[in-house]
């Protein structure tokens, strides 16, 4: 098994799917992205995350880094994510020949398949992706394998069975939120690649957001302890405190973020016992808010006649209510809903059949009314 790659970088790392806009475009604003380039690597950090899937990512970090420092300078990943779009193995290849040339790089530091777990696993398989990352490796197009997952740790250590000899490194899912979460399962997913001896790139640090911004009893906890921190710093804080962490990834969308998120970990040292002891409360706080008690099982999906995708529509309620997030929320339903295959909330017939095999005896005819008034 390949020893753990080599932690010594500093721990914050740039993610590029939430880049600034130009004010009411979808256009990436790439001065500011230099802006934010700049200051970056003039704090001594060195990780840029992108992906072939981010709209205009590839190419806006192009412009903003790659055309103006010298590749040396720099650590640059991007995935592959051979489950959209793709019928053929030529078709899943062609998605590295166009990061390649979309990002100028010459070649990739970190290189992930992107997002296995569920339906999307497979297609790795079937066009043996692994293969062909393990070539690009050794024609040193591609530095360190890896693979970014959301899923159960039961599906990722299938995975790891597999194919431990072939990663180096995985990119997970976690924050102090989602540490206990039962539809995240952080922890154990965590878990299983330490006990694999991966690397961990963390993305989500701040739940897409939502930490900077928590319930009003979390804030407090929080202010308590350190009136003048950010919320947003106690969570990356959470994420870089970790063994075997290589990086902790932010999605950063202005200069704002990006010198808060520098401050808190241009000079990381790990947290205290009395840190830890903060987010401990925080994160019980958090769990105080009244959200729906569905814990994932998913029994209610499998006797449900219309397919409905109850427990990813709880979920998104969910985020609503924690984090008055409502474009995240739809989001959410969007994701864990129809690109799960499933059918919205709005489809229920009302037939009562999930609520009887529920162990959590939730209503559920009536929370999935409020989720398509909320979110539909």
């Amino acid at each position: 098994m390949p020893e753990i790659l080599d932690l010594g970088i500093k721990k914050l790392g740039f993610g590029l799917m939430r880049l600034p806009k130009k004010d009411g475009t979808e256009i990436i604003d790439v001065e500011q992205v230099k802006i934010m380039v700049d200051k970056f690597l003039a704090a001594g950090f060195t990780y840029f995350d992108t992906a072939w899937a981010y709209p205009g990512s590839e190419a806006a970090i192009k412009e903003a880094l790659v055309d103006r420092y010298p590749r040396d300078k720099f650590q640059l990943a991007t995935k592959n994510a051979a489950w959209i779009d793709c019928k053929t193995r030529e078709d899943a290849i062609a998605q590295f020949e166009t990061s390649l040339k979309q990002t100028g790089a010459g070649y990739f530091d970190y290189y992930l398949l992107h997002n296995l777990g569920e339906m999307r696993t497979h297609f790795f398989e079937d066009f043996n992706m692994w293969d062909f990352v393990k070539e690009k490796k050794r024609e040193g197009l591609i530095k360190h394998i890896g693979f970014s997952f959301h899923s159960t740790p039961e599906e990722l250590e299938e995975i790891l069975k597999v194919h431990a000899d072939d990663v180096e490194f995985v990119q997970l899912q976690i924050n102090y939120g989602d540490w206990e979460n039962p539809a995240i399962n952080s922890r154990a997913c965590y878990e299983v690649v330490r006990k694999y001896n991966k690397a961990i790139t963390i993305m989500e640090p701040v739940k897409g957001g939502m930490l900077a911004t928590p319930p009003d009893n979390v804030v407090k906890v929080l202010k308590d302890a350190e009136p003048d921190a950010s919320p947003a710093s106690w969570a990356l804080r959470f994420a870089a405190d970790l063994d075997g962490v290589l990086v902790v990834l932010s999605g950063m969308s202005n200069i704002a973020q990006m010198e808060d998120n520098i401050n808190t970990l241009k000079d990381f040292k790990n947290l205290s016992d009395k840190e830890r002891e903060t987010l401990f409360k925080a994160r019980e706080e958090l769990a105080k808010v009244k959200i729906i008690p569905c814990t994932t099982c998913n029994y209610c999906a499998k006797v449900c006649p219309k397919d409905i995708g109850i427990s990813g529509s709880f979920n998104a309620l969910n985020y609503l209510t924690l984090y008055k997030d409502l474009a995240l929320a739809k989001h959410q339903n969007w994701w864990l809903v129809e690109m799960h295959g499933r059918k919205y909330a709005n489809e229920c017939i009302k037939c009562g059949k999930c609520e009887q095999v529920c162990p959590q005896h939730i209503k559920i005819r009536d929370e999935l009314v409020n989720v398509a008034k909320a979110l539909l």
